[in-house]
């Protein structure tokens, strides 16, 4: 992925896309660095790293009315916690996705007159930032049980953990329910898939992140599946994962 102006960017926040109500995302990941100097440093600082932290935040234009609107999405999520996923460009299957589990932190609205409305909030990590890719793209509507596009995430060695968050954009039908899981197999055939992470069945709009318990894991393929069931049953969804 070479230079490129920043046009395209997606933001996915618990249940709500928030793209088409933001002109802004940036995204924070850092480590406190801890202070070990003593006789033997030769006169110079040394440090070890310390408790790590991430930010996710974001501004734009406010809209108020229905669920999927940032007023109602922010506000509805204010103090708790749920997925952030951030794409610098598109979010299709495969493209660069940074995933966190976010306390949504603070959100401000308004401005000066005559000013297009303005808001800005912020996600507070409660899980590292997770540097991955999307497993589904948030407009593609799913009426029946199915399985995504796998993608090459690599090995996970121990220590490290597979991370995964699900977005449920909106939902339709009468006793609608989804169940996403996140299957892995070691080519991109999924002869013999396992499954690796399983969402609680989701029957309204909302969102929620999971990650294994750092064994390590073989395979290098991973993707989204999911069973539907209900009358006329269709559900929106976004769902992205990573390795760290």
């Amino acid at each position: 992925m070479g230079k490129f102006v920043l046009l395209n960017a997606r933001l996915f926040a618990v249940g709500a896309d928030l793209t088409g109500a933001s002109n802004k995302i940036e995204l924070t990941s850092e480590v406190e660095d801890k202070e070990t100097t003593n006789y033997y440093s030769a006169g110079y600082k040394e440090v070890i790293g310390g408790l790590g932290s991430a930010e996710v935040s974001a501004e734009g234009q406010w809209e108020a009315a229905d669920s999927t609107k940032v007023d109602d999405a922010m506000w509805a999520r204010l103090g708790g916690v749920g997925p952030w996923t951030a794409c610098p460009d598109g979010a299709a299957v495969g493209d660069l996705a940074y995933v966190t589990q976010c306390l949504t932190a603070s959100y401000a609205l308004g401005g000066s007159v005559g000013d297009v409305a303005p808001w800005t909030g912020k996600g507070a990590s409660a899980w590292p930032l997770v540097r991955g890719q999307m497993a589904h793209p948030a407009g593609t509507a799913r009426t029946s049980t199915g399985t995504g596009t796998g993608v090459q995430l690599g090995a996970v060695t121990a220590g490290k953990r597979l991370y995964a968050a699900l977005h449920v954009l909106s939902v339709a039908g009468t006793t609608p329910s989804i169940t996403a899981r996140i299957e892995s197999d070691d080519s991109n055939s999924f002869a013999s898939p396992t499954t690796q992470l399983t969402f609680t069945a989701a029957t309204a709009a909302g969102g929620e992140a999971l990650r294994t318990t750092g064994g390590a894991i073989t395979d290098t393929w991973y993707r989204v599946a999911w069973t539907i069931s209900g009358t006329t049953p269709s559900f929106m969804f976004a769902t992205s994962f990573g390795i760290r």
